[in-house]
């Protein structure tokens, strides 16, 4: 599918001109306007500072089977399982394995700085280090790399964004045993053997915090490990296994990080990084306990992902209640864990209260030592900490990324920082119309808001480089399927055409530090239609 250059770089310029500007409120019937009392501007934020907007690879590239690609994890999980309403799955996603160069397109006319994406495992290594490079998925990557530096934006590339050949995980268990370091590193060399002379920022892993509770604590995700209380998996042990798939992942990353630097970054001087989950986790009450737990929560967290590559050991608070179950680095394993970052990456989307289980009664799965026995909960007193989104534990708490902010700067003396991912899904909604979709302004507010937290942190001090919307568009949201919608782009199912939201413009125009941004509606279905990205099929 190609997109009618012609017309793409005056239809960004155009597309709300045609608009209403009235912002239909098609929840009370009135007019819905954007809070802008002191919007946050990019004035606020350093020159060098780069704004961009984040996908995975399973999440939008679709073509699974296609050019060389075998089937990943995610793959074989939807497959047998079903994922999502209705057993969807990511098979197609958003088609951008066929439409890449009009995203790029639609990425620069949004005035990105950067672009975060990550590297297809099973399309470049079918068979990882058991078989040969595809040089179809090198090909593919090269050109999206090639085409972003084109158009001035940064490529900022994760290299292990959740999928990994399947063929991993029927050979010795993927994550769960240490040959899965040794696969890891020989894909990340492959990566910058291919890209690193253009990549100058790479991400070894993303959230291995959220994939170790997922995969193998809830059993939610691939490979479906678990046990109870968790949940009913025919393999696992939700007590233990978490923790030699964490240990394994950042094995992996330090191993990787001393390839990068011994042979790599040199020459290509780029940076390097990790990316985790991150909560802003707060006290249920008052009490000593609940602070305490509070803590505890962001070592369990925070601590657990990024001690090790920092300080090189795991959080004495963790090797406290874990006993022997949590494993151990050797000296030289210790010795090239520590110090083997150069950024740390923050996903994060909400707060949440913390009550802690040492002293009170709790449910069955938070009073355990994996959870580090702390409760959470978005509601206290009955009121929720923030208004809902459509993920059960996300709530609209903007001071969260100035607090989670603060404290990684003050746990790890204020080591380069990214917002890898912020993103504002709204709560589900039956039968809703795509101009709702796309009177977004909930998302413009709840991004204003965020911004203007962390442009506070950064005026305490805090050395955050970079922030990227999750996501450039709607997606496959794993087992949410695509009713759960993130994006600053609206993806029609049927076409695959990109319909930019209101939020594509605020963010557009906050890119170009216009102070007020004039926002037009989208009323009718018509207008919608006639703002979506044209192409050829």
């Amino acid at each position: 599918m190609e997109l009618k250059s012609s017309t793409i770089n005056v239809l960004f310029v155009l597309i709300f001109a045609c608009s209403s500007r009235i912002l239909g409120a098609f929840s009370n019937g009135g007019e819905s306007t954007v809070k802008q009392q002191n919007p946050v501007k990019r004035s606020d934020f350093p020159s060098g500072f780069l704004f961009g907007a984040a996908t995975s690879a399973y999440q939008v590239e679709g073509a699974y089977s296609e050019d060389g690609k075998s089937l990943n994890n995610w793959d074989v999980f939807c497959h047998s399982k079903g994922c999502g309403e209705n057993g969807e799955n990511g098979d197609v996603a958003d088609n951008h394995y066929y439409m890449f160069m009009n995203d790029i397109e639609m990425m620069h006319s949004l005035g990105l700085k950067a672009y975060r994406f990550s590297i297809s495992w099973s399309r470049i290594l079918p068979r990882g280090r058991f078989g040969e490079v595809n040089p179809l998925g090198i090909m593919f990557y090269n050109r999206i790399i090639d085409n972003l530096v084109l158009k001035g934006i940064e490529p900022f590339v994760t290299i292990h964004h959740g999928d990994f050949p399947q063929e991993l995980e029927e050979k010795y268990g993927s994550w769960l045993d240490p040959q899965m370091q040794d696969d890891f590193v020989h894909f990340a060399d492959t990566c910058f053997k291919s890209f690193g002379d253009r990549v100058k920022y790479w991400i070894t892993i993303n959230e291995p915090n959220l994939v170790t509770e997922m995969g193998y604590e809830r059993g939610v995700y691939p490979p479906n490990h678990c046990s109870q209380p968790f949940g009913i998996c025919l393999a696992g042990d939700s007590d233990v296994e978490p923790l030699f798939v964490m240990h394994n992942m950042l094995l992996a990353h330090g191993k990787t990080v001393k390839l990068y630097r011994e042979t790599y970054q040199p020459k290509q001087s780029g940076l390097i990084g990790l990316v985790a989950h991150c909560f802003m986790y707060e006290p249920l009450t008052d009490s000593d306990s609940d602070h305490k737990a509070a803590e505890r929560a962001l070592i369990f967290n925070i601590g657990w992902s990024f001690d090790p590559p920092i300080f090189g050991d795991y959080p004495q608070e963790m090797r406290d209640y874990h006993g022997s179950d949590l494993p151990r680095f050797s000296p030289e394993e210790k010795d090239f864990m520590k110090n083997s970052i150069d950024f740390i990456g923050i996903n994060h989307y909400s707060a949440i209260y913390a009550k802690d289980c040492t002293n009170s009664s709790c449910s069955e799965t938070a009073n355990r030592a994996i959870k580090g026995f702390v409760e959470i909960t978005g509601e206290r007193d009955g009121v929720l900490i923030g208004e809902p989104t459509s993920m059960p534990r996300f709530f609209v708490v903007p001071r969260g990324l100035e607090e989670i902010v603060n404290y990684v700067r003050d746990r790890y003396n204020n080591k380069p920082m990214f917002i890898t991912e912020n993103g504002y899904s709204s709560p589900k909604v039956q039968d809703i119309k795509v101009e709702e979709i796309v009177n977004d302004v909930k998302r413009i507010e709840f991004h204003q808001a965020y911004l203007a937290s962390l442009a506070k942190a950064m005026g305490n001090g805090a050395d955050v480089r970079g922030y990227f919307i999750w996501s450039l568009m709607d997606n496959y949201e794993w087992t949410q399927g695509y009713k759960v919608r993130f994006g600053l782009h609206y993806v029609d199912r049927v076409t695959f055409n990109r319909v930019p939201k209101l939020s594509a413009r605020w963010y557009q125009d906050f890119i170009k530090n216009n102070s007020q941004v004039d926002l037009l509606g989208i009323t009718t279905p018509k207008l919608v239609h006639k703002q979506a990205y044209l192409y050829d099929i």
